[in-house]
């Protein structure tokens, strides 16, 4: 496949998490909740987790506003950290906050990411990387909170 395919392809299916997000909506009965903003450019994420009791994500669920990359970014993270492991899904968005960055990681790594590792040619458009870690930005914080159920935080990335 040419690269400019292969570029049409990767646009295609960002535009497609854009315009029909999965998981965009709010779980009231989540146990870890969180919003981040991202100043320099608008984007929202209100991100909401349910953990099972043996610490796995049985549901996930975001909302908010942003640009097509930010809202993309955010559907492609709740797929992929859908029925994870809490340390899994932190580890996935550790090696996605690498990836952007220009890191080198296994091919299996990446492969869990399964289409947010799309985003990988992110880092050749600097002013984008925040847009598109905002989402993995707030799965980690709202996981390594003790407590996230009490209130909501809200933060600027």
């Amino acid at each position: 496949m040419g690269l400019e395919k292969l570029n049409s392809l990767y646009r295609e299916v960002i535009l497609d998490h854009s315009d029909h997000p999965h998981h965009k909506h709010a779980l009231p009965d989540a146990t870890h909740k969180i919003t981040l903003k991202n100043p320099t450019c608008g984007d929202v994420i209100n991100l909401d987790i349910q953990l099972s009791d043996d610490d796995k994500i049985s549901d996930i669920g975001f909302t908010g506003e942003g640009c097509t990359i930010s809202q993309s970014s955010a559907s492609m993270m709740t797929d992929a950290v859908m029925g994870k492991s809490k340390d899994q899904a932190l580890h996935m968005a550790k090696t996605f906050s690498d990836m952007v960055m220009g890191k080198q990681h296994p091919q299996a790594d990446l492969d869990e990411l399964q289409d947010a590792a799309i985003l990988s040619n992110i880092m050749t458009f600097p002013a984008r990387i925040k847009c598109a870690t905002l989402a993995w930005w707030a799965l980690q914080r709202a996981l390594l909170k003790d407590d996230s159920t009490e209130d909501e935080e809200k933060g600027a990335i």
